[in-house]
């Protein structure tokens, strides 16, 4: 691997209330944007990407019930995606894995006319954008 470059994240950890849940739906989602597993130990999982990778865990010390990205903190990851019709695969998959689609009415446009992206939220409120890098045409 060479050297990342500087600035660029080293990784991501999230505190999760369901550790099997958020495998099955942001697992699947890593791994279909191809992220391959890195890490696994009893209360948590990560996947890499390049020099970056992303951590969930379901941690002991949590000390609220659940995650509300309305609230400060983490409100959404975003990914970019190779085209238009990549997003709209992923959001059509994205529901057997425990997403929904977000802003519905302004899909695919909700960040913007230029801005061609999806946005899920999962069963535990974690919300992730997939942006198109190229939209066609």
């Amino acid at each position: 691997m060479n050297h990342p470059l500087h600035g660029t994240l080293h990784h991501v950890e999230l505190w999760v209330k369901d550790l099997r849940r958020t495998q099955d739906s942001l697992g699947w989602l890593l791994e279909t944007l191809g992220y391959v597993p890195f890490q696994s130990w009893e209360s948590g999982r990560s996947w890499r990407l390049g020099p970056t990778y992303i951590v969930v865990e379901q941690s002991s010390a949590l000390t609220a019930a659940d995650h509300d990205r309305c609230r400060p903190g983490l409100n959404h990851l975003a990914f970019h995606v190779t085209d238009a019709e990549t997003v709209e695969d992923l959001a059509a998959r994205a529901s057997r894995h425990g997403w929904r689609l977000l802003f519905p009415e302004r899909h695919p446009h909700a960040g913007g006319g230029q801005h061609y992206a999806a946005y899920l939220e999962d069963t535990d409120g974690f919300e992730v954008e997939l942006v198109a890098t190229t939209t066609g045409g």
